[in-house]
């Protein structure tokens, strides 16, 4: 990710295109690019989470990358999918403001069992 990253701030789209698992290239827009990497002030990457796969071949990245466009200060966040082939990784795909997971809490009723343990009603001990 952060070759790529460079690659944008030194316009080095040959990089860009190289760093393309196959499937990928082909909505690769060449001109887009360029124009992107031309007229952005980059600001800096920020890398999020970082997971790789069991066989080591397959991993994701969640990046912030900043920039400036038209004196406007904007962000790129994305939780993009890479490929190890031939010793080299390849971006695959990325799927743009990744939310997070939904955290799961289960509701305690008032005279449910208090969940620390104490055998005693919810309401008559950590409820209280």
């Amino acid at each position: 990710m952060r070759s790529r990253y460079t690659a944008f701030t030194r316009g080095d789209i040959d990089h860009l295109e190289s760093s393309l698992a196959p499937e990928a290239k082909e909505d690769f827009d060449r001109a887009d690019a360029e124009t992107w990497a031309k007229t952005a002030e980059w600001q800096g990457l920020e890398v999020r989470a970082t997971e790789l796969s069991e066989s080591g071949d397959q991993g994701t990245v969640e990046f912030v990358a900043r920039y400036r466009y038209q004196g406007k200060p904007l962000a790129h966040h994305e939780l993009a999918s890479f490929r190890r082939m031939d010793g080299r990784w390849y971006y695959v795909d990325g799927a743009l403001n990744p939310k997070p997971a939904q955290r799961q809490v289960a509701k305690v009723g008032r005279n449910d069992p208090c969940p620390c343990g104490s055998g005693r009603k919810y309401k008559k001990c950590c409820g209280a």
